[in-house]
């Protein structure tokens, strides 16, 4: 769900096979998921791109005013609720619990009525928990907001808390749109749940600009948007419901409270509630900070996040998504050599594409920034605000990407534990370094303290894996560290070739218009860069480039 696009992705699941019959339902269960799978991934990615065009559209009105970092942090609140209690009770605990009752009634048909009191008693509780939170939320908002600026204007902190008021309710809708999604999800039905985020950012986007001119201030608009998109992401999703035969009904507040599902689900997520809450602890504290940090930085590290995590979703997310299966297969098996091959192989194709990505990024941070945002109303400083958070948030990109892809080996190895605690390490470094940073660097700060509690992250989890067996941790820290060396070589000459045409090739492009001036000379520097990079990776015989060779070859010869 929004605000980062989280969705249960299709996991297989083992297949007992006698005969050809049940081989070939096997078969075809796997290309169901490979489908599922490849649709998801390609919903997520569009949904990203929207994401990115609607923080395009809150700079375009908004720029780096205070009333985008009051929309950042009234958007933000509700948006920590959601993570610590709908999206982690739904993944962790609601579908896993309505499995069961799923099977149960496959096995005995009478138990449908259980299953339809179970979710009668889970909608109720969502329901009335949210509900109760959204109460508080905006009965509170005049005295939690000035907390969460430097401002001293009472109109602007008025109207902070206007914002936050109208957005709280997003609570309600976002959670009741999770609990459908784990509906549909428990029933292998994904493509529904998927589109909604796609949906949402239309909405915002599209209100952000019919409505800016009869509201107050764009930032209400978008605020409209932020309500509807919501609501629309839950009722898009309601028919698919409705149509798979789940009644969506309330119930009395005890029948929801002693429900014997809904008590598995509360036992289930009761633990993780801590976990999460260090989670949702950091980000409040990094609002803090950046709200007392001064104007503009709450919305720059807003815009700055954005970009990364259009890069992340791209190919790290993707990455680690697609090889979890093959990882777990083989650690059934106890293949450790293929599994040890298979992760130390793709910690490389993360290490090919992170490390000369954020090579060229930061060398054309500038560029970038102003092709993405520049605004009238995203001023100079709104660039340069930007330009300081986007350049340290980089710093972390290789981090955060080998952390995508190190996490699946534990829990393919049914180890939940490890990543948890270095999850939690990597929020206390982050919230101590960034109180140390925030007030002499800003926003900068605050962006580099989430690198270096990447970099801790990582470091921590190859320590996990030694101490717990994951993986070869010697052979995984031998092959990466020479492997990263050379690409990080390959890096540096690539962006010096990039570098040295920069000024000559944006200099024929003065036109008026950031898309042309800013992006065609952005795209032919890229494939200078990519020219260079590439033929290195060939003149070196990269063993990566090599077997993409081998495999086309293949296909070239079949044909």
């Amino acid at each position: 769900m929004e605000e980062n696009e989280k969705t249960v992705q299709p996991t297989p699941e083992p297949v007992q096979t006698e005969g050809s019959a049940q081989s070939a339902a096997s078969a075809a269960n796997k290309k169901s998921l490979v489908r599922s799978g490849l649709s998801l991934s390609f919903l997520t990615l569009l949904s990203r791109i929207l994401g990115l065009i609607r923080e395009m559209t809150k700079a375009a009105f908004l720029g780096t005013s205070f009333l985008a970092d009051a929309f950042t942090f009234a958007f933000q609140l509700p948006n920590l609720f959601r993570r610590l209690f709908a999206e982690n009770s739904i993944s962790v605990a609601f579908i896993p619990t309505f499995k069961s009752y799923i099977e149960q009634e496959q096995a005995d048909p009478s138990k449908k009525q259980e299953t339809k009191e179970f979710l009668k008693a889970t909608f109720t509780l969502i329901s009335f928990l949210t509900t109760v939170f959204t109460l508080l939320g905006i009965l509170l908002a005049p005295l939690i907001t000035p907390f969460f600026t430097e401002s001293n204007d009472p109109e602007l902190v008025s109207e902070m808390a206007v914002l936050t008021r109208i957005m709280f309710p997003y609570l309600i809708v976002i959670s009741i749109a999770a609990f459908f999604q784990g509906i549909l999800n428990g029933m292998k039905i994904f493509a529904p749940s998927g589109f909604t985020p796609v949906l949402f950012n239309l909405i915002v986007i599209l209100a952000s600009y019919i409505l800016s001119p009869y509201t107050v201030n764009p930032a209400r608009a978008m605020a409209i948007g932020v309500i509807s998109g919501g609501s629309v992401q839950a009722l898009f999703q309601l028919p698919f419901v409705l149509k798979n035969r789940r009644t969506v009904q309330f119930t009395s507040l005890k029948k929801a409270f002693t429900n014997p599902g809904t008590r598995k689900v509360l036992r289930l997520v009761a633990p993780t509630i801590f976990g999460m809450a260090a989670y949702q602890l950091n980000d409040l504290v990094s609002m803090w900070l950046a709200g007392n940090a001064g104007p503009g930085i709450q919305s720059s590290l807003s815009y700055s996040l954005r970009l990364q995590e259009l890069i992340l979703g791209i190919f790290a997310v993707s990455v680690g998504t697609v090889i979890l299966p093959d990882l777990t297969s083989f650690a059934d098996k106890k293949l450790d050599k293929e599994f040890n091959d298979l992760l130390l192989s793709s910690i490389r194709i993360i290490t090919l594409i992170a490390i000369p990505v954020t090579f060229f990024a930061m060398s054309f941070s500038d560029n970038i920034i102003r092709l993405v945002y520049k605004s009238k109303n995203f001023t100079e400083e709104s660039v340069m605000l930007t330009n300081k958070a986007f350049l340290f948030h980089m710093t972390g990109l290789f981090f955060i990407a080998v952390n995508r892809i190190i996490s699946p080996a534990f829990y393919a190895k049914k180890n939940t534990k490890s990543p948890t605690i270095a999850g939690v390490i990597c929020f206390a470094v982050n919230m101590a370094v960034a109180a140390c940073l925030a007030k002499p660097f800003q926003g900068g700060g605050i962006a580099l303290a989430l690198s270096i509690a990447s970099a801790v992250n990582t470091i921590v989890l190859f320590v996990f894996m030694k101490k717990d067996k994951i993986a070869d941790a010697s052979f995984m820290l031998k092959g990466t560290f020479l492997y990263v060396l050379r690409i990080l070589i390959f890096s540096v000459v690539a962006t010096a070739a990039a570098y040295l045409i920069k000024k000559p090739v944006f200099a024929l492009f003065n036109t008026g218009n950031r898309f042309i001036d800013q992006g065609v000379p952005l795209v032919i520097c890229g494939l200078a860069f990519a020219a260079v990079g590439v033929l290195l990776l060939v003149i070196t015989k990269d063993p990566l480039v090599a077997t993409i060779w081998r495999r086309f070859g293949k296909k070239g010869g079949k044909k």
